[in-house]
C-alpha cells in the first residue's frame, strides 16, 4: 500500500522524466522553444479564467468558499497548480489548482446537483468564451491590420499568440 506522499514522490518522478524527455524535443528542434516560450501567455489566460469562472458561479450560487481561499481572483499564480502547470507546458496535458467548493452553502433556489452541475460547467464554457473572444480579435486584425503590420516580427508574434491562446482555450473546453 502507497503512502499519500510515496505516490506524491512517483508523480513528481513521472513529470521529471517526462519534462526531461520532451526538454531534447525543444533543444533540438529549431524555434520550438519560442514557440513553447509563446504559449505561455495563452496557458495564463486560459488556467485563469477557467479557475476563475468555477469560483465566480459558485460564489453567485452563494458559496463563499472559493472567496475565502482567494481563488475568487484573477491573479494567476491563485489558480496555477505546480506540476499541472509543468505538464501543460512540456507534456501536453495538465490541470489548474482545483476550485474547492461546498454545495451546501449553495442558495436553495435549485438543488445541490444542479448548482454542482452550473459550477462545473462554467469553466469550460469561459474557455469557449475566450476563445470567441481571441477569434474575433485574430479575425479583426486579419481584415483591419496593415499587411505590413501582420508581416512584421511584432505583428507575426502578435497573431501567432492569437492563434496559440484560441487552441489551448478550445483544448482546455473539456477539462
Amino acid at each position: 500500500m502507497f503512502s499519500f506522499s510515496n505516490d506524491k514522490k512517483i508523480i513528481y518522478i513521472l513529470v521529471a522524466i517526462m519534462v526531461i524527455r520532451n526538454l531534447s524535443y525543444y533543444a533540438n528542434t529549431e524555434g520550438a522553444i519560442i514557440s513553447l516560450l509563446l504559449t505561455i501567455p495563452g496557458l495564463l489566460i486560459a488556467i485563469t479564467f477557467h479557475e476563475f469562472a468555477h469560483a465566480f458561479a459558485a460564489d453567485k450560487l452563494g458559496d463563499d468558499t472559493p472567496r475565502r481561499e482567494g481563488r475568487l481572483s484573477l491573479n494567476p499564480i491563485a489558480h496555477l497548480d505546480p506540476v499541472g502547470s509543468v505538464l501543460l507546458l512540456f507534456a501536453g496535458f495538465g490541470w489548474g489548482k482545483p476550485v474547492r467548493v461546498n454545495p451546501k452553502n449553495y442558495t436553495r433556489k435549485m438543488s445541490m446537483e444542479a448548482g454542482d452541475a452550473i459550477v462545473s460547467f462554467a469553466g469550460p464554457l469561459m474557455n469557449i468564451i475566450l476563445a470567441f473572444i481571441f477569434s474575433c480579435i485574430y479575425c479583426a486584425i486579419a481584415k483591419f491590420a496593415d499587411l505590413s503590420f501582420i508581416q512584421s516580427t511584432t505583428g507575426g508574434v502578435i497573431v501567432l499568440i492569437l492563434k496559440l491562446t484560441i487552441s489551448i482555450n478550445i483544448g482546455l473546453r473539456n477539462i
